[in-house]
């Protein structure tokens, strides 16, 4: 599941709306919509999140971390490491090799690391 789809279930369930009901009102398949929640097709377009913002109501800043959700709730992503570092390379490998088995706990370390990084 990615944070997007994490995100629209935690909404439908909170407000009550079943998925069918949801994806007839925006005007898409239930299956679609159903593959979006569970990571199983990619980002969704920028209107459709506009789409779903407006269907739950929703302005500002939840809004816009939706919008931020959908941005990066690629379940398929590449990592292009050419022109780094081998050390980068190693670490995308050991990354892709290994995400499956990680436990919350040190997911949330190695986002830590990575956001202290960024500022």
């Amino acid at each position: 599941m990615t944070p997007f789809g994490a995100k629209i279930r935690a909404l439908r369930a909170a407000r009550g709306v079943t998925l069918k009901d949801m994806a007839e009102d925006l005007g898409i398949s239930s299956a679609y919509l159903s593959a979006l929640e569970h990571g199983r097709r990619g980002q969704p377009s920028r209107q459709l999140v506009r789409q779903i913002c407006a269907y739950f109501r929703i302005f500002w800043d939840e809004a816009e971390e939706l919008e931020q959700l959908a941005r990066i709730s690629h379940p398929r992503v590449v990592v292009d490491t050419a022109g780094l570092s081998p050390r980068a390379t190693l670490l995308a490998n050991e990354l892709a090799d290994r995400i499956a088995g990680l436990d919350d706990a040190v997911i949330d370390r190695l986002l830590r690391i990575l956001k202290e990084n960024r500022e």
